[in-house]
């Protein structure tokens, strides 16, 4: 069964395209939640992701991930293709 990813972004944030632009090179479906802008949202994912309001903020299987350069460098550790599984 493959992991339930989610992704918080900002349309335009360049660390949200290139987290997404990894995922999507490893073939992963992803839930994208878009919160240009919409301050309610961003408490709710801050709530979530331990008080982080940065962009962009991931959720592997419930579990929080972090941003961009988490990510990054979870795969560069190989250790994302593991939580992807």
């Amino acid at each position: 069964m493959a992991a339930t990813v989610e992704i918080y972004t900002w349309s335009t944030c360049p660390f949200c395209i290139r987290a997404k632009g990894l995922l999507k090179k490893k073939g992963v479906d992803f839930t994208e939640y878009c919160i240009d802008g919409d301050e309610v949202a961003r408490g709710k994912m801050a709530e979530r992701a331990n008080g982080k309001r940065s962009l962009p903020q991931i959720f592997i299987n419930d579990r929080h991930i972090g941003g961009c350069d988490d990510i990054h460098a979870l795969d560069a550790q190989g250790k994302l293709d593991g939580l992807l599984a």
